[in-house]
């Protein structure tokens, strides 16, 4: 049985001895505090077929609780447009934003199980950086992640994952993702 009080996830045992000396030596700074690291990993899944259903928006949120490890909170439509159908209030999709353990534990499991078994997977887009160091990327479907039963999926939906982190340029911050072992296209 894992001890909770000396357990600490791989990648941030890995960030703590090894990539903080890789990425001191590569950029030259001066102060361990001038260091980018994650800040935030943000999941997020917006679910069209709510207006609708809104069991489907439940249904997702339950499954995005099981890839994250943490309670999902289910988003509102902040204006009503009657193009879509959409009122003011309504459920429309379901978010989490992972810190601390549960983010290091959800990248390692996104880096080595979930994006490998993505099909025709060749690495993640090295240009889907925001200017300020945070990288975001799609999925088109949840069941790459080991804790989806495909037996007990109704509907196949995508997600966003947008990793934030506290690099003040895209290069820092792509050189961070790269010593995480980020699979990025040459």
């Amino acid at each position: 049985m894992l001890d909770q009080a000396t357990y600490k996830p791989r990648l941030k045992a890995e960030y703590q001895t090894r990539i903080r000396a890789a990425l001191m030596e590569e950029f030259g700074y001066k102060n361990a505090m001038q260091l980018p690291k994650l800040d935030k990993i943000v999941l997020n899944m917006g679910v069209g077929e709510a207006v609708k259903d809104t069991k489907k928006v439940k249904k997702a949120a339950e499954e995005m609780t099981l890839i994250a490890g943490q309670k999902a909170v289910i988003t509102h439509a902040k204006n009503s447009i009657a193009g879509f159908r959409v009122r003011e209030e309504m459920p429309l999709g379901c978010k989490v934003t992972l810190r601390g353990d549960r983010m290091y534990e959800f990248l390692d499991r996104l880096i080595t199980i979930a994006l490998p078994r993505v099909r025709d997977f060749r690495g993640v887009k090295p240009t889907s950086f925001d200017g300020r160091g945070n990288y975001a990327m799609g999925l088109k479907e949840q069941l790459v992640f080991p804790e989806i039963e495909f037996d007990k999926v109704d509907e196949v939906l995508g997600m966003d994952i947008i990793i934030c982190t506290t690099a003040k340029t895209d290069a820092e911050a792509k050189a961070l993702l790269k010593q995480f072992n980020m699979p990025f296209t040459s």
